[in-house]
Order: structure tokens, then C-alpha cells, then sequence
């Protein structure tokens, strides 16, 4: 099969297009010829670069959310089929006793190939009527929003949210989750585009937090209550103890996300003088998957894509996307040239 495999860390030249062997599914695995994957900022970029916390191994194939076609199955699968139509979940079963949780893409080969297996209980359907390219962005992002925001949060519904970085992969589904919920949304983002953007989402305020100082503009929007809520994905040293002053008494900031940095200053008093939560979790659950496909099926979450790309493009998605050029998801196509061809 085709697939872009690193074999040095380093910047968006270390990834090659290559032919290497197809993978054969194991026992209780599938193999999905993919249609879609996307980029992510942490998951590919920093992975690519040799800036990743978990250690990788090399040569590497990027890719933590694929989704595609099942076209092989592995010994006692009996949960898929087929010509299942699939998106994966990037969260791996360990290997060996005493191991993490594995990542797609991280700790195993991922989806910026033509094939790639993964366990049968990683996969998910897609819903009728759902492409592939939504598909893989939906499931990115919106099982963690749908966790931070309702499972973490306990957000209900008249509730004032500020959603951080709301242009973004995660902020934008947070946006949409958040008015799913019933509250009422502020967003937060570095541009006058951006957060129209966020607003075109289903925002119901917006703030350009680059310009406009960020705390005074939630209290004048709340009439001086604060937020219930914040939805926080970008860790920056200065934007961060602002987000954190906007939260009402009783407040709780939910975390999964540092690309401002990650090292950021916290106003203790203001934590147990207002009795506030600083709450960071990256997790999900199969439920939180499965009801994001069926919102976005129905219309409730709308991926935001930025561009589809071919495959053999992903150098140049790679430095869009560094280079701040990019408000929504990158999407890479891939088309399958091989023995598994239908």
C-alpha cells in the first residue's frame, strides 16, 4: 500500500510517501481502507517533529482519527462486517500488563496510509447519509466536547459558557455541543475572523481575546455574573488566569489542549474564594462517540473543514497549519490502489 511514513523527526520535508506492506488483520482486528483522515495540530505535528510527551518509534505512519471502508477481519471479529462503513476511535487497549492507553497513530501505524487495522471495538458506524470527511472530523472532537462539557462540566441547560480557542478543531465542536446543551455561548478567539467564525457555528457572543480584554468583556456580557463555564483548549500563559477570572462562584474550567504553551499561572485564592474546579481530562466513552455521529447526522454538529487535500499533499497541510493559516480542519483523501480495491 501507499502510505506517508516518517522516518526521522523534523519538519513537514520528513514525510515521504512510500509503498510498504498492507497490514493483515489479527485476531478480533479489521482492516479499513481509509477514505478520510485529518490533521491534527498535537497528534501529527508535534508527533512529526519529535515534540510528542509519549515516545514514538520509528519509521512512523501519523493518523489518529481514520475512517473508511472495512474490507478484511480478523480471526473471532463478529462485531463488524465487511462493507461496514467506520470511523475509529484513536484511544488502543494496552498491549502488555502495566501499559498506558495507546494512541492511533502514536503508538501504532495510522490513517495517512490507504489501509490501516485497528480493533474491531475502536471502530464505530457511520450513520446514513454522513461522508467520510465529516465523519473523521466529528469524531475527532466531538466525543471529547460532549465528555468535558456534560460528563465533566455538568453543564445544564441556561448556563453561560466561554468556549477558549472557539475557531478551532475542539473549540468549534465545543461551540456546537455547548448550544446542544442548552447555554448560552461566549466565544473566545484571536481574530475579528475567528470568532466570526465561531459565531457562524452557533456562538451567541463573541470576543477577540488578541485585542479586547477578555475578563471585563464576559462580566459585561453576563452583566457582571461571569461564565458557569469555561471551555479551555489553548493553555496560554496570558490568556489563561483570564479565562479563569470570567468563571461565576462555583465555577468550573475544563482543560484538554496546551498549544499556547501549558505552563500558565493560577490564582489560588480566587480557586477556594470562589469555590471553582479546574477540571482536565482527554478522555471519552463509546456513548460520547456514538451520540456525536448521530447529532452530526442529524444535523446538529457541523464538521468545519477548511480544505480536503489529496494524500500526497500532507507536507503542505502540515505547514498551513503551522503557519496559523488555518481556521477549521484540514482533511486528507486517500484513494486505495491495491489487492483490497472493490
Amino acid at each position: 500500500m501507499r502510505a506517508i511514513v516518517i522516518r526521522e523527526f523534523g519538519g513537514p520535508e520528513v514525510l515521504r510517501l512510500e509503498t510498504v506492506p498492507t497490514p493483515e488483520p489479527g485476531a478480533g482486528w479489521v482492516t479499513i481502507a481509509v477514505h478520510a483522515v485529518s490533521v491534527n495540530r498535537t497528534l501529527d505535528l508535534a508527533v512529526r517533529a519529535g515534540r510528542y510527551a509519549r515516545p514514538v518509534e520509528l519509521p512512523h505512519v501519523l493518523g489518529a482519527d481514520p475512517s473508511g471502508v472495512i474490507v478484511a477481519l480478523g480471526a473471532g471479529v463478529t462485531r463488524r462486517r465487511i462493507g461496514d462503513r467506520v470511523v475509529t476511535s484513536p484511544f488502543l487497549k494496552p498491549t502488555t500488563q502495566g501499559e498506558g492507553t495507546r494512541l492511533l497513530g502514536v503508538q501504532g501505524w495510522g490513517g495517512y496510509a490507504e489501509f490501516v487495522t485497528v480493533p474491531q471495538e475502536a471502530t464505530f458506524l457511520i450513520p446514513p447519509g454522513l461522508e467520510f470527511p465529516q465523519a473523521t472530523v466529528v469524531s475527532r472532537h466531538a466525543p471529547m466536547a460532549f465528555h468535558l462539557l456534560d460528563e465533566k462540566a455538568r453543564l445544564t441547560r441556561g448556563q453561560w459558557v466561554l468556549v477558549m480557542g472557539a475557531s478551532g478543531g475542539l473549540g468549534g465542536v465545543g461551540v456546537q455541543v455547548a448550544k446542544m446543551l442548552g447555554a448560552t455561548v461566549i466565544a473566545g478567539a484571536g481574530s475579528d475572523e475567528r470568532v466570526a467564525r465561531a459565531l457562524s457555528l452557533g456562538a451567541d457572543y463573541g470576543v477577540n481575546y488578541q485585542r479586547d480584554d477578555l475578563e471585563a468583556e464576559v462580566m459585561r456580557i453576563t452583566q457582571g455574573h461571569g461564565v458557569d463555564v469555561v471551555y479551555e483548549n489553548v493553555s496560554d500563559a496570558r490568556l489563561f488566569p483570564r479565562a479563569f477570572a470570567s468563571l461565576a462562584r462555583g465555577g468550573r474550567l475544563v482543560t484538554a489542549g496546551s498549544h499556547g504553551g501549558g505552563t500558565v499561572p493560577l490564582d489560588v485564592s480566587r480557586l477556594y474564594m470562589k469555590q471553582l474546579a479546574v477540571i482536565g481530562s482527554t478522555g471519552q466513552t463509546p456513548s460520547d462517540m456514538e451520540r456525536s455521529l448521530i447529532a452530526a447526522a442529524q444535523g446538529h454538529i457541523v464538521a468545519d473543514i477548511h480544505a480536503t487535500m489529496p494524500l500526497e499533499a500532507c507536507a503542505e497541510a502540515h505547514r498551513m497549519l503551522e503557519a496559523g493559516e488555518v481556521t477549521g480542519k484540514i482533511v486528507l483523501t486517500v484513494t486505495q490502489r491495491n489487492k483490497y480495491d472493490r
